[in-house]
Parts: C-alpha cells; structure tokens; sequence
C-alpha cells in the first residue's frame, strides 16, 4: 500500500503545527512548525513523492511556509477539502491508491476515507483516529508528519 504513495497531502493546523493559533501584540497570526517534519518534507520530495496542503483556514504563514519547503500545490480555505483533494489528483493524474493524506478533524473525514493511505496525529478527533489506517505517535506540529514521511519512505526502500 505505502509503495504505490506518489502524493502526501497534509492539513495544516492539528497536523503540521499543535492546532494552537497564536497572536501578536499587533494581532498578527502566528503558528510553530516542527523542523523535523520540514525536512522530512523536503526529503520526501527530493525522493520523488509530492506534498501538498489542503487547509480549512486562510494564511499568509501557510504560504510562506510552503514555499521555504518547496510545496506548489497549497489549497486554503477549503469549506469542501474533498473537492480540492478531486481537484489535485486529477491535475496530477493520480488514483486515490496513491495519495496519502494525514488529517486530525471532522473536515478531513471525507478525503481520509478516498485516499489509499490515511493517517492522523496521536492527538487527532476520536473520529478521524476510528478511520485511519494509522495513528501516529506523535501528535500534530510535534512530529507525526515526519513520522508518515519516515513510514512512506522506508517503503519505497
């Protein structure tokens, strides 16, 4: 299953940081990513897997944090992420064999049940953690995204 994996797409907020949202005192947004899952990420793509980002919310640190990585296909504030995840695999012209997808809330639900493998973070809603095919040690922004890149590439070995 994980060596047919051509794309992970990732959630941002619960997955790729601690599902905190902080603020400045000027108001600015503010998120902590985990470096580990960077370069994991950037070690992932340079293994010939593709990564991308489908995210409920709408943020310029997302953007940034996409492009220091490398990542092109970022698609924010998505009401619907299963229409964007439709959207990505056929652009890329993939099935859903080989899209992995790590999610921690009711609105992944319908793209973890497409994808052929589906994770989420130790700390992820009780009912995403019911339906995935893997439940990381880690929880979200504290290193369970390296962990399915870790998974994915030691498949591919």
């Amino acid at each position: 299953m994980l060596r047919r994996i051509k794309l992970l797409l990732l959630d941002v907020d619960g997955v790729m940081t601690d599902g905190g949202i902080y603020y400045s005192g000027r108001g600015e947004e503010l998120k902590k990513f985990n470096t580990q899952d960077g370069y994991g990420i950037v070690k992932l793509q340079r293994a010939g897997i593709r990564v991308g980002i489908i995210t409920g919310r709408i943020s310029t640190i997302v953007k940034v944090r996409a492009k220091e990585l490398g990542i092109t296909e970022v698609h924010q504030n998505m009401d619907n992420k299963l229409e964007s995840y439709r959207k990505i695999k056929k652009k890329l012209s993939l099935s859903d064999t080989e899209v992995a997808y790590v999610g921690d809330d009711e609105p992944d639900v319908p793209v973890l049940r497409c994808v052929g493998f589906a994770a989420a973070p130790a700390d992820a809603n009780a009912k995403v953690l019911s339906l995935v095919d893997y439940v990381c040690r880690h929880g979200g922004g504290k290193g369970a995204v390296r962990e399915v890149i870790d998974l994915l590439l030691n498949a591919q070995a």
